[in-house]
């Protein structure tokens, strides 16, 4: 499951969400952001809200993806572009990941 929020993606790998206990992403949304993961069929899920609505309301806190790594299964990736960077790496001599 993907969603955008307004500068950054979510990606979540469902497909480790159903052997996860703690639930930790949906727990974390609702106290460091405003609660727009929440859970459907025990999936985190945004299906609840279009996707100009979860921009509107996604705080970019990335504490879902936190807690996932933390107490979760490792199940959430979050990509935040930042302009310029790979021109920057390029100049400096490196890359990301390498």
């Amino acid at each position: 499951m993907e969603f955008e929020e307004r500068t950054i993606k979510v990606i979540i790998d469902t497909t480790k969400c159903p052997d996860c206990a703690s639930k930790a992403c949906v727990e974390a949304c609702k106290v460091y952001s405003r609660g727009i993961l929440q859970l459907n069929n025990e999936m985190p899920s945004v299906s609840h809200l279009d996707a100009e609505e979860v921009k509107r309301r996604g705080t970019e806190c990335l504490a879902c993806e936190y807690a996932c790594w933390q107490r979760g299964n490792n199940a959430i990736h979050i990509e935040i572009p930042i302009k310029g960077l790979d021109e920057y790496l390029c100049r400096i001599g490196t890359s990301i990941g390498g």
